[in-house]
């Protein structure tokens, strides 16, 4: 805002008149924050934008929406180490629609193919910091950016599949003198994993909400590779994820959708007291051989709003894709107007927020 200079010509001469200094003080404006939501929580999707998860448009958001009947709080894309860029774009994009982006930040180069082990971007790359400037850059855009929103870095480590899970890292090799013994595949996680963070808030990106996010059910299903072995402190992790995944192949064993939450739900809420927990991917496949995809929506919904108190957010994986046997996951929401209507309902509830909740936001 400009200011007329007679206004400014008659504060000169008042003050020269009083003889004294009138000190001047300016309180920085307190920065924008999510509010973790007392009552419900925040509805989310990842809504099948492309082969790399990152071509976010406001028509593939908005025909989302119109599809579900609700606009989404949450809503999810990815950005490989392997592209050395920040999304900028999507970031403001999904922020102007009204919602707060959620970034899979994957330390993956192309082509990225699962199963084929660590790659340039390895976690033990990572922590000798031969990527620091891409991470230096990262923040940096990311403190540009200005508001809140999630990552999710290097997702479901305790999954067998990614460059970075613990598999590829030693496993169960116990780490020499530690007791309780530690071991070396969730070690190098963590290290990487607080490095990557440590550098972010050094370049001031603390608008960041750090998400932990797990697989619900570790594979291999071994003490070593359990979520609290990954548990890199609360001071790094500001909410806790998990991926919540019924059936998504034809050779999948069909499981409604409690026990694939109850235990793991127990499991990471014994990490910290009071992290938020998000349903940082969920979803079912449509095999109507095996269970009813519609049952499995609707049951969904109703145990993570009656179960679950501290869950505060679910963002619903939305895709399709061919697999190499010429069969289909098809994970759509509308992959039946069963499902869609299954979940057309659930979502309709109050219960799921559809606009992030902030304090102190800018103008407001």
């Amino acid at each position: 805002m400009r200011i007329r200079k007679i206004f400014l010509f008659s504060a000169i001469l008042m003050l020269a008149a009083c003889h004294k200094e009138v000190p001047t003080t300016t309180t920085p404006a307190e920065p924008e924050q999510l509010v973790i939501p007392k009552h419900g929580a925040y509805t989310g999707a990842y809504m099948d934008f492309g082969d790399t998860e990152d071509t976010v448009t406001v028509e593939g958001i908005e025909d989302f929406e119109t599809m579900v009947g609700k606009h989404q709080a949450i809503v999810a894309s990815s950005s490989y180490w392997g592209e050395q860029t920040f999304p900028t774009a999507n970031v403001n994009l999904i922020y102007q629609h009204g919602s707060i982006p959620l970034i899979y930040w994957s330390p993956w180069d192309k082509p990225y193919e699962e199963d084929r082990g660590p790659d340039r971007f390895s976690l033990t790359s990572i922590i000798a910091g031969k990527w620091d400037s891409y991470i230096d850059s990262w923040a940096e855009s990311a403190k540009a950016f200005g508001h809140p929103f999630f990552v999710s870095f290097a997702n479901e480590v305790n999954g067998s599949w990614f460059p970075w899970s613990g598999c590829f890292y030693g496993s169960d090799n116990p780490v020499p003198n530690t007791n309780p013994v530690k071991y070396e595949g969730p070690e190098t996680f963590k290290k990487a994993y607080r490095h990557v963070v440590d550098r972010m808030r050094a370049k001031g990106a603390t608008n960041v909400i750090w998400v932990l996010h797990l697989m619900n059910y570790s594979i291999p299903q071994d003490y070593w590779n359990y979520a609290e072995a990954y548990y890199p402190g609360s001071d790094y992790v500001d909410w806790i994820g998990l991926s919540v995944y019924g059936q998504q192949y034809v050779d999948d064993r069909w499981s409604p959708f409690p026990p694939l939450l109850d235990w793991p739900y127990a499991e990471i809420c014994k990490l910290d007291p009071k992290k938020p927990i998000m349903l940082s991917e969920w979803g079912c496949g449509e095999f109507p051989k095996f269970g009813s995809k519609s049952d499995w929506i609707s049951d969904a919904f109703l145990v993570m709003k009656s179960k679950y108190p501290r869950l505060k957010a679910a963002v619903f994986w939305h895709e399709r894709w061919l697999n190499e046997d010429d069969t289909y996951s098809n994970l759509h929401v509308n992959s039946t107007p069963e499902s869609l209507d299954a979940y057309r309902r659930g979502v309709s509830d109050p219960f799921w927020l559809d606009h992030p909740i902030y304090k102190n936001t800018p103008g407001k």
